[in-house]
Order: structure tokens, then C-alpha cells, then sequence
């Protein structure tokens, strides 16, 4: 009888663990964060940042030299954003990137922040490098400490994603409410009916 009550109070143990993960998973807004693309996810932490107090701006998309923000504080610091499916890990070449941007914008740090997880190489190379990695567990961790008054949620509702034009026919690709989630959808639909993820 002992020993069934010793797993059976561990298995609640672990099942009231897993409910307090779930209820911090769901105030960070992480789940947003999966569904946005990158533009969105850069935008939202610039605003995070902000409240931090740095003076954030996000750089062009075309000769940002490895650098998706830059934020400026007691501090300069450049930071890569990687808006990954959680599943896909970010690679060293995310560490290199951000490491030569540092040099180029001559700032203080370097970090790269992914709503994923890092791979072992790229893990290896940035503490030889001395950049700052942020993973979907650090940024969660982030994002809790700070609560943001400009949400995952809003951002992801508010703010555009950015403009693609549709493979198929060339057209713009629009936004469109489906049944659970938001998705991009050709705007020169029922003629065009190409569609996909916005965070793709």
C-alpha cells in the first residue's frame, strides 16, 4: 500500500506540475508568437524591448548585415530573431550572422532570440563566440518578467504581416480569417485560390 501511495502521489505531483506549465505557456503568449510571422515577431520585440527602456528599431530587410533589431541603452546591442516552428531547431549559421553583424554595427552584444531551441552546434559556437542565445523557454521567461502591455495576442491581431505576393499568379497575398486561425490568402480569389500559413 505504501509503495502505490508513493506513485500515486508522485503522478499528481507531476500532473499539477504539467498544469502550472500550461497556465505560464499561456500568459507568456507564446502561442501567438508561433503564429506570427517574422515581421510580426520582430515587431513584437521591439516593443518588449522598449519597455525595457532601449531605444529599439528594426532594421531593412535587404543590407542589415545579419541584424533584424538593434537596440541602444547603456548598451548596443544587435539581436537576429528567429520566428521558427518550435519543432525546427536554429542553426550555427543564425550565430554567425549575428556575430558578424556585432562587429559590423560595433555593438557591445550579440544575442539571437527564436520562439524554437538552438541545435548543439549552434549552442557550441555561440559561447566560443560569446553571443547570447534565447531560446522558447528563456524567451517565455522574458516575456513573463517584463508583462508587456503590447501583447503576443495584440501584435499578432494588429500588425500586418508582411507583404508577399502569391506563387501561383503573382497577385498580392491578403490576410483572411479561417475557422481557428488567420491565414494569407490570394487576393484575386475564387480565380486564384492559393492560400498558406502566414508564419510560413
Amino acid at each position: 500500500m505504501i509503495i502505490i501511495a508513493f506513485y500515486l502521489i508522485r503522478w499528481v505531483y507531476r500532473r499539477l506540475q504539467e498544469r502550472t506549465a500550461m497556465k505560464r505557456l499561456a500568459r507568456s503568449g507564446i502561442q501567438y508568437i508561433d503564429q506570427m510571422d517574422g515581421f510580426q515577431f520582430e515587431t513584437y520585440l521591439k516593443s518588449l524591448f522598449q519597455q525595457l527602456g532601449y531605444k529599439a528599431h528594426v532594421t531593412p530587410k535587404s543590407g542589415d548585415f545579419g541584424a533584424d533589431l538593434i537596440m541602444k541603452g547603456q548598451q548596443k546591442i544587435v539581436i537576429q530573431a528567429k520566428r521558427y516552428g518550435f519543432k525546427n531547431r536554429v542553426s550555427l549559421s543564425a550565430v554567425q550572422e549575428i556575430y558578424g553583424a556585432q562587429a559590423y554595427y560595433k555593438a557591445d552584444e550579440a544575442w539571437v532570440i527564436t520562439n524554437s531551441f538552438f541545435t548543439k552546434s549552434a549552442r557550441a559556437l555561440a559561447e566560443a563566440c560569446n553571443v547570447q542565445l534565447f531560446d522558447r523557454k528563456a524567451l517565455q521567461e522574458l516575456i513573463l518578467e517584463v508583462n508587456p502591455t503590447q501583447t503576443a495576442e495584440k501584435v499578432y491581431r494588429e500588425v500586418e504581416p508582411e507583404p508577399r505576393k502569391c506563387p501561383t499568379c503573382g497577385k498580392s497575398l491578403v490576410v483572411r480569417q479561417g475557422k481557428k486561425n488567420r491565414f494569407l490568402g490570394c487576393s484575386s480569389f475564387p480565380q486564384c485560390r492559393h492560400t498558406e500559413a502566414i508564419h510560413k
